[in-house]
Formats: C-alpha cells, structure tokens, sequence
C-alpha cells in the first residue's frame, strides 16, 4: 500500500493556498493509488521549537548520558523521521514568504535533518539518506518568481531535500495570488491544469 505523507507548512490555520493545493494533489494522488494511506502533518499545530542549546544539546549528546528532556526530545526528532521514511510519497505545501520557506517548514527541516541518521559524511562526501520518495512540492506565491534570482525557495528546496536524498521532486506553483482577482484566479487555474497532468 502507497502511503502519502503531506506537510502543510503554511503560517496560517484557514485559507491558506499552499494548503489547498497540496490538499487537491494528495486527493489526486491518493485517487491513482487505490487504497493509499494518508498522513497529514500541520507543523503550525505542531510547533516545533526552533533549534536552541535544548534542542542542539538533546541532539549531541551520546544516547547513554541524555537527561530525560533530552530523550524526549530526541524521541519526537525520530518519530518525524520515521514518518517520513515510512512514505513512499511527500507532498509539501509551501507558501513563500519573504523569499523564502515558512520558519515552521524550517523548524521541521532542523528536526529531521540528523547526522547518521537521515544523511551521512563518507570519504566520497555527503549522503542522503532519506532515498526511494517522490516529493511534490505545492508552491504558493504572491507574486511571479519562477525562473527569477528571486526565487531562493525553490532551489533551497532542491539542496535541502537532495541532501537527505530526496531528488526526484515536482513543482507545482501557484503564483500572483496577490496581484488581484484575475491573476489569482489564472494561479489557481493553471496549478490546478499541474496538478490534473500528475
């Protein structure tokens, strides 16, 4: 059985498009593949703490020495990992904001990038670890960025992911949201036209 992790990353709770789009292509995806398993992840309703020395200090210390504060936290960094390499398929929403990701898709990045677990050093450099996963990535925009050097996000996201080994991605990206009713309606449509052809 296919199973489908979406991560909505969104800052707000309602209305939010990244969330719509994503929604929309896992109910696409989740349609192709008869009886896929669906996990939805909100990291606002998570909220994640940002790294600090509590977080970076649970994360370095040798499993034998850690307090209990530090297994705990050590404990809910694994179990977002082992979600997701429980899926076979990702769909992040993405909104953009102020050029780049929302601080709680980075938050949730932090937690799930760990040294020899999710990527490792070798003498041939970094490997991902995090391998076998096709990633959509539902990408919201105010404005038109695609293809400009203002467009951090997308290629921040194609480091990130391919660094844990996530480099089979797709784009679909809804952009001038913000540039009237005409424009946001043409964003919806022509992501909507991206999501039908997946």
């Amino acid at each position: 059985m296919t199973t489908i992790l979406q991560l909505n990353s969104a800052a707000r709770s309602q209305g939010a498009q990244s969330t719509l789009l994503a929604n929309e292509l896992v109910a696409k995806l989740a349609q192709r593949n008869g009886g896929a398993k669906v996990v939805v992840r909100d990291l606002l309703a998570d909220n994640l703490p940002h790294l600090d020395d509590t977080v970076l200090g649970a994360f370095f210390t040798p499993a034998d020495k850690r307090t209990p504060e530090q297994v705990a936290i050590d404990a809910r960094s694994q179990a977002l990992i082992d979600e997701l390499q429980a899926a076979d398929v990702i769909v992040i929403g993405v909104p953009l904001y102020n050029f780049g990701i929302s601080t709680q898709l980075k938050a949730y990045f932090d937690w799930i990038a760990r040294a020899g677990v999710t990527f490792r050093y070798t003498a041939e450099g970094p490997e991902g670890l995090v391998k076998g996963k096709k990633v959509y990535i539902a990408a919201a925009r105010g404005g038109m960025y695609t293809g400009t050097p203002n467009d951090t996000q997308t290629h921040y996201l194609k480091t990130f992911l391919g660094f844990l080994g996530m480099t089979d991605l797709e784009f679909v990206y809804a952009e001038g949201l913000a540039m009237g009713p005409d424009a946001a309606a043409k964003a919806l449509s022509v992501a909507r036209e991206a999501i039908a052809a997946i």
